[in-house]
């Protein structure tokens, strides 16, 4: 089955266009068989879906649509995150919380997770970050890399590709999509059926990515723009500005997980 496995819908990401129908429409007219939402931060695109679907045409009712997401840690920049069906922990939803935090809840509840862009935007990418470059052994914690995303230039996926050979994980292409243009120009591949979570998990688990790739975007002057000093560091003062005001309330959710009750 081709999936989509980086998807930002209007619904949940403020920084998209594409309505999730738009999305799915775009994607089945490619050949694909489903996408994986990834919003920041958020299930909203999903909820969203399911609140909705029944709406779409018949012949997208079998168009498989997966629930993560793309959290933005304090100090490791940004991860897919796919966690099993019928868990939806609020507190995946309030960004913030260190890598070795969002490692231990995700794999304590079943799911799997992998850093987006591993070598893309310096400002949200986790080889950027001392935290992973200072402790590369973390990355054998992770499940799966992001080799290939269409916003991110040739070098950087080759990197992200390299380094997933070097600690034998396998790779997710995704779009990244944030408007239509880019909607299916990366794909992932995989062995078996895929119709829930659940079994995604399980594929990933069982090595069951069978290819993966797609097409890199034009750059333009104004995407070559976000790797300023200004823009890098903007980005990451505003994002751990946000994880602090919102520690209080982060911390609580965290303090209400059986993470030692198992």
């Amino acid at each position: 089955m081709k999936f989509d496995m980086h998807c930002h819908t209007k619904a949940g990401s403020i920084d998209a266009r594409v309505p999730i129908q738009r999305y799915i429409e775009l994607l089945h007219e490619q050949g694909f068989d489903g996408m994986l939402v990834t919003d920041h931060d958020s299930y909203k695109g999903y909820r969203y879906w399911q609140e909705t679907k029944e709406s779409l045409p018949p012949e997208l009712q079998n168009f498989v649509v997966l629930m993560g997401v793309e959290y933005d840690t304090r100090d490791a920049g940004h991860f897919l995150v796919i966690m099993p069906d019928h868990v939806c922990l609020r507190v995946l939803q309030v960004r913030g919380m260190s890598i070795e935090m969002l490692e231990q809840i995700v794999h304590h509840y079943g799911g799997i997770l992998g850093p987006a862009h591993p070598f893309g935007a310096r400002s949200s990418s986790a080889m950027f970050f001392s935290r992973i470059r200072k402790n590369p052994h973390l990355i054998r914690k992770f499940d799966f890399l992001e080799g290939f995303n269409t916003c991110e230039t040739i070098r950087a996926n080759q990197i992200a590709q390299l380094l997933a050979k070097k600690y034998s994980r396998q790779c997710f292409g995704g779009s990244d999509s944030h408007k239509e243009e880019y909607v299916g120009m990366a794909f992932t591949e995989f062995d078996r059926d895929i119709t829930c979570n659940d079994d995604l998990i399980a594929c990933v688990k069982d090595g069951g990515v069978a290819a993966f790739g797609g097409k890199e975007r034009e750059f333009l002057r104004k995407h070559r723009h976000r790797n300023s000093f200004a823009a890098t560091w903007g980005f990451k003062a505003y994002n751990r500005g946000l994880g602090f005001l919102y520690s209080p309330y982060r911390k609580l959710k965290i303090r209400k997980l059986s993470l030692h009750r198992r």
